[in-house]
């Protein structure tokens, strides 16, 4: 009997932290709000479809190449604190950690070897 109740009691915990968890952290933006941020917030250089311009030397984001020679990390970094010497400003004090890392993802779509 002893056995059921403290079953009983971790099963309880178990759902109570479950549900703290889950409340917890907002969930990420989904794919559709992650285009219309990067539509919002970078097509005005990068280009509506991230092919970028290059007139004023902004990436490829479709490059299956320019995919390749970066790191998640690396592309959360000049999101979120811009790109030294480039007109790339950083959009950390405007958007949400779980924004920029929905952009990050929204980018690694884009990657026309995927396609």
């Amino acid at each position: 009997m002893k056995l059921f109740v403290r079953m009983g009691s971790l099963m309880i915990l178990a759902v109570a932290f479950s549900a703290v968890l889950a409340c917890a952290a907002p969930p990420p933006p989904a794919p559709a709000e992650a285009e219309d941020l990067f539509k919002a917030k970078c097509s005005m250089c990068h280009g509506p479809e991230g092919k970028g311009f290059s007139a004023i030397k902004t990436p490829d984001f479709t490059d299956p190449k320019w995919q390749a020679s970066r790191k998640d990390a690396e592309i959360v970094d000049t999101i979120k604190n811009g790109k030294k010497d480039t007109m790339m400003k950083g959009f950390g004090d405007k958007l949400k950690d779980d924004e920029i890392e929905s952009l990050m993802k929204y980018i690694r779509s884009l990657n026309s070897k995927k396609k």
